[in-house]
């Protein structure tokens, strides 16, 4: 069942399916409504069994960390509280189907409802720690090298498996987020979802990607890596043969590579420098309708900086070296995000974690949502912008901008 339905009406349908503790697997509300803003930023749902009998366990998420309660059956006060918040999308999954429910612009609700195809075990267990995405002793990590033979993660690499996990998270909620608005097509096995990972390097969050989207989500998915090492490419094809994953890995750089047909998601993880900008500009190439960021050292705008003098009032954001680095940070993408959005793209800037490679943790997530921006207060607001301080950021010449 699909298109336009009363908002109370689709809202029971989702309430029924949250409060059944024997059909519920797992849900998942997320983005806001138009004009409103949910207390969290995205919320889990799934009944576990505790001493005290089965709870429903609701995990939400702020901007930093997740918080978690645990209701008794019967009391659906924390339903209730959930569902009078704005968020725009449900994903509901039960024993039976799965419901997406997306609350449009003009607080329309759109459900769609599809019969589940096989039968799913529901883990009922509440001494995981932390809900995970993927559990830690599934194969991906062995191959990838981050667990141990019996499936244990090894001391030394938890730190990359919390970034997988993470970065799993914001995955899911921008490709939910994107489909349920159509933004993104729901995939099919005869035209699975394109998916292309940037500067891949040994592919952790790449075969990470897939197996989440593919393995979880049951998505059809093409996978696609770039990365300028024939070494890396070496390896990412050993570890695809191993993992059974339908992948091609290709040598080539980011601004020269040639993908037809053109990829949907566009993933670029920690690309040093400028490196990053010859992502986003790829992907605006593309078309691409859902792009995931997450930019490394910021080397050439805080050059350039060091070569202009510092306009009136802002020295003392330069002054010292420190703080010139911070700020150029911070200014490289925010002229990012404001070039993508001129380009047709809704972002959102998000907190990721950092890399062995870099302290920096944000993640641009780009959403094709119209066509280019040709003038407005948003272009004036940037042709200010670099005037003041007199930059060129690399994005804009890779976009002829």
């Amino acid at each position: 069942m699909s298109g336009p339905e009363n908002l109370l009406r689709a809202m029971s349908q989702v309430r029924a399916a949250l409060v059944d503790p024997d059909a519920l697997v797992r849900a998942v509300a997320s983005g806001r409504q138009k004009g409103q803003q949910p207390r969290w930023r995205r919320v889990e749902l799934r009944y576990v069994d505790l001493k005290a009998g089965r709870h429903l366990q609701v995990v939400a998420y702020d901007d930093t960390q997740a918080h978690t309660s645990n209701h008794p059956v019967g009391d659906r006060e924390a339903v209730d509280a959930l569902l009078d918040e704005a968020f725009a999308n449900w994903h509901v999954e039960t024993m039976v189907e799965t419901l997406q429910l997306r609350v449009t612009r003009k607080g329309q609700a759109l459900l769609h409802v599809t019969p589940r195809a096989t039968e799913v075990e529901i883990e009922r267990g509440h001494d995981r720690g932390k809900q995970r995405l993927l559990p830690e002793d599934d194969p991906l990590f062995r191959a990838l090298g981050l667990a141990d033979a019996d499936g244990r993660l090894k001391p030394s690499r938890r730190d990359k498996h919390r970034q997988v996990e993470e970065f799993l998270r914001l995955l899911d909620t921008a490709v939910t987020e994107a489909i349920s608005k159509g933004q993104l097509r729901k995939p099919t096995e005869q035209d699975p979802l394109r998916v292309v990972d940037l500067g891949c390097g040994n592919a952790y969050l790449t075969f990470a990607a897939e197996r989440y989207l593919a393995g979880v989500r049951g998505l059809p998915v093409k996978l696609t890596g770039v990365d300028v090492k024939d070494q890396s490419r070496e390896h990412n094809q050993k570890v695809a043969g191993e993992l059974g994953v339908d992948a091609e890995f290709v040598v080539g750089t980011i601004g020269g590579v040639e993908l037809d047909p053109a990829p949907e998601v566009v993933l670029a993880l920690h690309a040093c420098d400028t490196a990053t900008d010859d992502a986003l500009a790829q992907a605006v190439r593309w078309q691409a309708p859902l792009v995931l960021a997450a930019p490394c050292c910021h080397h050439d705008v805080a050059a350039q900086l060091r070569r202009s003098p510092t306009p009136s009032p802002y020295a003392m954001l330069t002054r010292h070296g420190i703080l010139r680095e911070r700020f150029a940070d911070t200014l490289t993408d925010a002229l990012r995000a404001t070039l993508m959005r001129l380009q047709g793209y809704k972002v959102d800037v998000v907190q990721f974690v950092e890399s062995q490679h870099t302290p920096r943790n944000t993640l641009l997530r780009a959403t094709r949502a119209g066509s280019r921006v040709a003038g407005g207060s948003l272009r004036r607001e940037y042709d200010e912008l670099v005037s003041t301080w007199q930059i060129t950021p690399r994005l804009s010449v890779l976009l002829d901008d």
